[in-house]
């Protein structure tokens, strides 16, 4: 049997030029024509016209003279162009919904967060309320002269990727949802498809662009609010799992006679360190979809409390801690990461629960490790999801750029 080569097609060809050649100036900016020929091996002439096009489509500018060598004269720089395309993140979460957008030179242009009770609330009146928030959002960065080239939704459930639909989603009672459809019949259009993810990977994601990134190494990030998830990154990619399901931290059990979980299970971590458990267990009532509006805002009361030594609000938070902790030992004995990172509501607990999560810890992979991982809190709270879905649209852009300038 004869075997058969593919010929590359020119514009497929052109096509994987320009995303070398425009990820190799993000990654060095400022950077010269010259260079961009060294590090790429293509011709001087080739790099010349590839520029050329991306600084027709606004991707990338000339910033003034750059000094490849201690010799000759100063080249002229080529840098990202942040001021006319950008991301648009979006997140649904059962307390509030979210939109971030983010330029070509990773700055956040707008943000944006409402109170919204999403529980129970059906999924096209929620998609619904995000398309009035990316419709805000597109409306501020044209005010900016942006143009968003594409949307990425953070949602809270498992997700099928290949069918575009929500398998389920406990804390928003979602299942089986065509979130794909929806956000397509909903969003404006774009010129990059809409897409979803679980919010727990992009805000794995957000760490690693905005964070501490790679002095992470491989980690366990922890995102928490009413659920709690965990995205997974080794060696700088979310590690997802066979069919896309890992990370789902808040459904270990943690104590087998604890109350029911929205998932079916019993006794799940967040029904002992979700948002909600901690706030009944300090005394305070339910405070979703109040006017403190945002994934850090029913945490000012509980936070307040703490400063003042409250012994009611300090037991929650350290029985929050201690299951947490134990849930995190089993999953590094799991996958051995370098670091655990505490986001969401942890990392405004974290002055409290942190001396509890490192014990757990401490006594849960001992014997396996040696020694826990690091324990590191996150600078980005509950932003991180929102970051890490804006980032990814305008990571998309410099990996595939021809789709935007195909499309002018």
């Amino acid at each position: 049997m004869r075997n058969e080569i593919t010929p590359v097609r020119h514009g497929t060809m052109r096509a994987r030029n320009l995303a070398v050649v425009l990820g190799e100036i993000s990654r060095r900016q400022p950077v010269s024509r010259a260079r961009l020929a060294d590090v790429t091996g293509f011709t001087k002439t080739t790099v010349s016209s590839l520029v050329a096009a991306l600084k027709d489509a606004g991707l990338v500018r000339e910033d003034g003279p750059v000094r490849d060598g201690e010799r000759g004269r100063p080249a002229t720089a080529v840098s990202v162009n942040g001021d006319r395309v950008a991301g648009l993140g979006l997140e649904v979460n059962v307390d509030y919904l979210a939109a971030c957008v983010l330029d070509l030179g990773r700055r956040i242009r707008h943000r944006h967060i409402v109170a919204a009770d999403n529980r129970d609330r059906d999924p096209g009146r929620a998609i619904g309320a995000l398309t009035h928030l990316a419709e805000q959002a597109i409306a501020a960065a044209g005010e900016q002269d942006l143009a968003v080239a594409g949307a990425v939704v953070a949602l809270p459930g498992t997700l099928d990727r290949a069918t575009g639909r929500v398998r389920t989603a406990p804390n928003l009672g979602w299942r089986d949802v065509p979130a794909e459809e929806l956000l397509k019949a909903g969003l404006p259009p774009l010129a990059l498809p809409a897409d979803q993810d679980n919010e727990a990977n992009l805000a794995a994601l957000g760490e690693l662009w905005f964070g501490d990134g790679p002095a992470l190494g491989s980690y366990v990030h922890v995102s928490g609010e009413i659920g709690i998830g965990a995205g997974i990154v080794v060696d700088g990619r979310v590690f997802r799992g066979a069919h896309g399901y890992a990370g789902e931290l808040g459904h270990i059990v943690v104590d087998p006679a604890g109350p029911p979980c929205a998932c079916g299970g019993q006794g799940c971590l967040e029904q002992v360190a979700g948002q909600e458990a901690i706030l009944r267990a300090a005394g305070l009532p339910d405070m979703t979809a109040t006017s403190t509006a945002g994934p850090d805002g029913p945490l000012s009361a509980l936070v307040g409390l703490l400063e003042a030594g409250d012994a009611q609000a300090l037991a929650a938070v350290r029985r929050a801690g201690e299951a947490l902790g134990q849930a995190l030992a089993a999953a590094v004995n799991l996958l051995d990461p370098d670091t655990i990172v505490l986001g969401g509501i942890f990392s405004a607990l974290a002055p409290w629960a942190r001396p509890a999560v490192e014990a757990a810890l401490s006594g849960g992979t001992g014997v396996v490790r040696g020694s826990p991982p690091r324990l590191a809190v996150s600078r980005l709270g509950g932003d991180a999801a929102a970051l890490g879905a804006a980032a990814s649209v305008v990571e998309r852009v410099v990996d595939d750029p021809a789709g935007l300038i195909t499309t002018g």
